[in-house]
């Protein structure tokens, strides 16, 4: 049986929480279960909004797709979110400029689906390793693929909060889509950057490898993250896909 925790946390330095986290272990449309992260962007309240908005329209695609493909679902469902925000951006200047990353996903039997826009990340872990499966769309990130800057120094970029891609910047949007095979004792973990930029991937998977449940590991991730700076708002969602069998 399936099991997941989410959480989300305003941090130590924001003022207001643009993180939106949605959890469904149970089937929405044609989909077994669906887990999203959404940190949102905007001046005033406008990034909580794009963040909140673009996880409802999510929803409601996914109830209504007549598709049995996750891709098809999820990809349909973030674009017509992508159209929604920049309508509404349109037509209210307090509005004008919002925007969100998105990471979605869903397991199918032993299939992890995983839909990506933005810097916001899921890895898997197992017994041995923690992998980043989504690819960050972050300016820090090509100046890495491009061999400019070191993964070290990119961590303490001053540019390293521009991203190159998110729901609400572009009439049409590119997204991307991952497709892993789980094994039992295999842990799954989406997130926002106020995670991932305050902790290093080993102190993540130090975290998430102890013996313990699903939402004190969570809570432990969020209190590492604030300690070490908590310089932004802090969403995760922890999928134990095996829960309940014995690891292998």
């Amino acid at each position: 049986m399936l099991q997941a925790f989410s959480i989300t946390d305003i941090g130590k330095r924001r003022k207001l929480n643009q993180d939106y986290v949605y959890v469904s272990t149970r089937p929405i449309g044609n989909l077994p279960n669906v887990f999203i992260v959404a940190d949102g962007m905007g001046g005033h309240n406008a990034g909580d909004y794009a963040s909140k908005y673009t996880v409802e329209v999510i929803e409601d695609e996914i109830v209504n797709s007549r598709s049995t493909e996750p891709v098809w679902i999820l990809g349909g469902a973030i674009r017509k979110a992508n159209s929604m925000i920049r309508k509404v951006a349109s037509g209210n200047a307090h509005f004008f400029g919002m925007g969100t990353t998105v990471v979605a996903a869903t397991v199918r039997d032993t299939v992890l689906e995983v839909a990506n826009v933005g810097d916001s990340r899921l890895y898997v872990s197992n017994q041995s390793e923690i992998r980043q499966i989504t690819r960050d769309h972050s300016l820090v990130e090509e100046m890495v693929r491009m061999g400019g800057i070191d993964r070290t120094a990119a961590r303490s970029h001053p540019d390293r909060n521009i991203i190159t891609r998110a729901v609400g910047a572009l009439d049409t949007i590119e997204v991307d889509f991952f497709q892993v095979e789980l094994a039992p004792g295999d842990i799954v973990l989406l997130c926002s950057d106020g995670l991932s930029t305050m902790l290093e991937d080993e102190e993540i998977y130090e975290i998430i490898r102890t013996p313990s449940a699903l939402e004190q590991k969570g809570r432990e991730l969020v209190d590492a993250a604030n300690d070490n700076g908590g310089k932004d708002n802090i969403a995760v969602i922890l999928i134990d896909p095996f829960s309940g069998r014995e690891e292998k």
